[in-house]
């Protein structure tokens, strides 16, 4: 399975947008072996946003539409019962939605979070598994719209199949320099 679209390495044909810094390196690691390509992408997104490597989130696939990250279930993100921590789970689930919305901001624009909002239905069991989407047209309003926001679709499941938290992630972008 690639880890970017490389239709994504040219110009947007809708927008004529040029891939920013993070997708452009996702299309020039998408040709590597798996385990390496998730261990570049790791290491190098774990330095744009230190508490993620710390975390030791790994990012299994990076396309302009999708972000899937995964998190092992080791003992530093563990509560009292050794399942994952209830921050370490919406840290996940934060990580991968501000990835795929982050893979899409121009360079010149700066991407924050403006509402994340988590819902504990059950114990996690093991390790845990985000998967974050974007639809097309919320692609497009991100390229084409200089500031505005984005409610990211976001699943988290575990080890079992189910799906530990519900959440719903707000995401708004800015121009670097305000007039």
């Amino acid at each position: 399975m690639p880890a970017s679209d490389s239709s994504h390495s040219s110009p947007d044909t809708h927008t004529n947008h040029r891939p920013n810094r993070m997708m452009r390196l996702a299309n020039k690691v998408s040709p590597l072996p798996e385990r390496v390509r998730t261990l570049i992408l790791s290491q190098a997104f774990g330095r744009i946003v230190p508490m993620v490597g710390t975390a030791h989130i790994r990012y299994e696939r990076v396309t302009a539409n999708e972000v899937i990250c995964t998190l092992p279930n080791r003992r530093p993100m563990q509560n009292h019962i050794k399942g994952l921590h209830a921050a370490a789970m919406a840290l996940l689930a934060e990580t991968a939605s501000g990835f795929v919305v982050g893979v899409n901001v121009p360079d010149d624009h700066l991407m924050l979070i403006k509402t994340m909002q988590v819902n504990y239905r059950k114990i996690a069991k093991g390790s845990l598994r985000a998967v974050a989407t974007l639809t097309e047209a919320q692609r497009q309003l991100i390229l084409t719209t200089p500031k505005g926001e984005v409610d990211v679709a976001v699943t988290v499941t575990d080890e079992a199949g189910n799906e530990p938290i519900e959440c719903r992630m707000l995401w708004a972008w800015i121009p670097k320099k305000r007039d």
